[in-house]
């Protein structure tokens, strides 16, 4: 069973930065790629960035050169550093494997960047 738990979102000023963490099982972390997707109010949710388990990455057009997508395997986390936020990236991001587990979308964190 895939297990995750997100943190790390909060309130932030344009320009600012925020550090998100995806707690998994030990299983989880191990078998699959990882990803950051999010949702703003009204619009779709989308991948924002991904880790393959060896470690390749993909990035959103829009979060490229801002974001960072990296994993601690010893500690079974997946973080997304978030750099030069914009008011833009304000959603609710979550945490799930690639491609995505209808049955493991959590509550996801919110950041709001305020302008």
């Amino acid at each position: 069973q895939v297990q995750l738990v997100e943190s790390g979102g909060g309130l932030v000023q344009a320009g600012g930065s925020l550090r998100l963490s995806c707690e998994a099982s030990a299983r989880t972390a191990r078998t699959y790629a990882m990803g950051w997707y999010r949702q703003a109010p009204g619009k779709q949710r989308d991948l924002v960035a991904a880790i393959a388990t060896g470690g390749y990455t993909k990035y959103a057009d829009s979060v490229k050169g801002r974001f960072t997508i990296s994993r601690d395997n010893a500690k079974n986390t997946v973080y997304l550093q978030m750099n030069s936020l914009k008011s833009e990236d304000t959603a609710v991001y979550y945490c799930n494997v690639d491609p995505p587990l209808l049955a493991v979308w959590g509550r996801g964190t919110l950041v709001t960047v305020s302008s």
